[in-house]
Formats: C-alpha cells, structure tokens, sequence
C-alpha cells in the first residue's frame, strides 16, 4: 500500500478515522488510538519484504532508546559536547548508511521515511543537549516517530509541538473545527496531488518528446509546477489525516511562487525542511563561526552558512550529482541575495516601490524554475536522439 495515493488507503483511512472521530467528539484520550492507527498504515506501507520489516523495527528501537539513553546521559553528565556528537551522529548514521548502500555490497536502512524519521529523532538529540527537552517519555517518542501521516514526506513537526498536541484535551467544538478543515485539506491535497500535478506531468513527457530551443524552459516550469502540487497536496492530505486526529502538524507551503528573492522563497517552499536546517545547522554554523573567528565578519559568515546549509540539503535529497548541484545552486543563490541585501544602496533604495517588487518577483522565478531543472536531473536538457 502507498500512503495518500492507493484507493485502499482512502478507503481504509476513511475507516479507521470513524473511531477517531468518535473520540474526539466525546473529548476521550486519543493516543493509544494514534498509536494504533499509525502501526497498521506503516506496516501495510512496508509490506512483507523480511529486510524491510527487521531494518525498519531495529531503527525505530535503535532510535527510542538512543533518545531515552542521552536523556539520562545529559542529566547526569550535562552539556558535554563530545558525548553529544556521539549520539547525535549515531542518531543519523542509518541515514547515512541508507544513503551510501549504493556503494556497498549490502543495502543497509532502505527502509521508507528514513530521511524524516531522522530529521525527528536528531531533533529530539539536539533538543536534549540544549536542555529545551528535559524528560523523554517512551510512548510518545513512538507516537511521534511512527505517526502515519508524516513518516513518507513529511510535513517535519517537532516533539514538544507534537506531544503538545498529543497530551492535550481538545474541546469538543474546537476539535468538530478540526475536523472540517482536516476533511477540506484532505479534498484539496488529492486534487492537487491526483488531478492538478498529472496535467503537468503529461506536459513534461510531452516536452521531452518533441525538442525545441523552447522546450528546456518549458520543462523548467512544467517540472517546477508539477514538482509543487504533487508535495504541497500530499503535505495537505498528511495534515488533514492529522487534523482528525487532534493533531495540528505545521504547514509546509506558503503560495511559494508569489516570492519576491531567494531568501522568501524557501520561507515558503517546504517550510518545515527549510526551517529545519535553519534552527539546527545554519544558526548553529554561524554561531559557532562567530565564536571561532573563522571569517572576517558577519556577512561572510552568513554566507558560508547559507552555502553549507544548503549543500547539506542537497546531500540529504542523494548523493546523485544533480542534488549536490541543486544545494550548492540555491546556497550561492542565498548567499548572493545577502550580499545584494546588505550591501546595494540600490536594493535599500528602491527595495519597497512596485516597480522593483515586481521585477524582483519575476527575476526569482527564473532562478527558482533554473533550479528546479537542476534538481530533475535532466540538465542541461536534452530531447530525443536526433
């Protein structure tokens, strides 16, 4: 079974959120049910492969008692930083082994959301060691890691906003509210995702059939568009499946394409990824730059930043060259739009008259979609043999 596209899964999801339903109305404690709901679609999206089922068991067990045992760690020994790197690189090491399996004789880890499933656990490491987490309980980490909706793509939620919403009593009319703008999402994410994204799925094999000195520019935009309403219908699918649940998991688009430079760009695209290496690499990057001295002042640093962080995200998408291109892409990107921003009197200038907001817009377009056809992996494009 595949979460958000199989006509099994919506028909066994509109099942097995009736009982959902009936907890939330009568303000009854949903978590055991979560729990419950969760195990079956993970195991129907696993499937029978033995290797598949025993890799992913062992990391969710590596991965809870990893949290459970830096949390008594910390508490003992405090804020050592060497103890730290060792459990939060162990933290990412099966996505790491997932992610070099094609060089090795074994495929290790190839288990589904192991990409997500990471960013959630080492969150709750890093969390751990800056003291903002301080008791970890076993049931909710479970919940947290195995929470159906989010397990494949995302939307990244974090544990305490998670569990916040776990633990909590939801009103009765709060949680009918929830429960409408889940079932809109979930209509809206489908026909994003099934209807609006094939259109121009067609429109890039079409684009690919018939070359032309048009036609690169085309699949840019045809990929980029197709790229959007795929992610962003099943993001709202994944988070009205949560709404129903009594969980409000954080939004991941914002109307991506009205912005005006880089840097809105991915405060709109993919927003939890974004912010994701934004709380807990760049800001980290930085900080510990400033603190060593390593560049001669703020805007070099937050330049390297931007170029590191992004290199990462490309390495966390696959080590296939597009993605590592697509990183270094969007980090030069981000860091010539601070240049620009800080730097040009121009920009400070005329930065707020229409007349630049629009060119603005219109230029950040371009370098988004170029991007984007990076990322798809058939740059520089090429149509048929002649």
């Amino acid at each position: 079974m595949t979460l958000f596209s199989d006509f099994s899964f919506f028909a066994l999801l509109s099942v097995l959120l009736v009982p959902a339903v009936v907890l939330g109305y009568r303000e009854k404690d949903r978590r055991y049910y979560i729990l419950f709901v969760s195990v079956v679609f993970d195991a129907l999206a696993i499937g029978r492969d033995p290797l598949h089922i025993v890799f992913f068991l062992g990391y969710i067990f590596l991965e809870t008692a990893l949290v459970k045992v830096y949390g008594k760690v910390r508490e003992r020994r405090g804020r050592e930083g060497k103890i730290y790197a060792v459990f939060l690189i162990l933290s990412i090491l099966p996505l790491i082994l997932s992610k070099i399996s094609g060089f090795l004789p074994v495929r290790l880890f190839q288990i589904i959301g192991i990409s997500y499933l990471t960013f959630k656990s080492a969150q709750i490491v890093i969390e751990i060691y800056d003291g903002v987490i301080k008791e970890i309980s076993i049931f909710d980490t479970l919940n947290f890691l195995l929470f159906f909706p989010c397990i494949v793509s995302g939307p990244i939620d974090r544990s305490r906003r998670f569990g916040e919403d776990l633990n909590r009593k939801i009103p009765k009319d709060e949680y009918l509210e929830m429960v409408g703008e889940g079932l809109w999402k979930l209509c809206l994410g489908l026909m994003y995702k099934a209807v609006i994204s094939s259109y121009f799925y067609e429109g890039m094999e079409l684009l690919t059939e018939s070359y032309s000195s048009f036609a690169g520019v085309g699949y840019a935009y045809a990929y980029g568009l197709y790229m959007f309403f795929d992610f962003a219908g099943y993001s709202l699918m994944a988070i009205g499946a949560g709404l129903f649940l009594g969980i409000r998991t954080p939004d991941n688009f914002n109307r991506p394409f009205l912005s005006r430079d880089i840097k809105e760009f991915w405060d709109r695209w993919h927003i939890t990824l974004s912010h994701w290496f934004r709380d807990f690499l760049f800001t980290r990057l930085v900080m510990q730059s400033m603190r060593h001295k390593w560049f001669k002042n703020r805007l070099r640093t937050a330049c390297a930043g931007f170029i590191a962080d992004m290199f990462v995200m490309g390495i966390w998408h696959g080590l296939t060259p597009y993605y590592l291109m697509y990183g270094l892409y969007h980090g030069v990107l981000l860091a010539l739009n601070e240049v620009w921003q800080k730097k040009s009197k121009f920009y400070k200038k005329h930065k707020k008259e229409k007349w630049y907001q629009v060119i603005s817009w219109a230029v950040t377009m371009q370098l988004v979609m170029f991007g984007f056809l990076i990322f798809s992996g058939n740059f520089p494009f090429a149509g048929p043999e002649q």
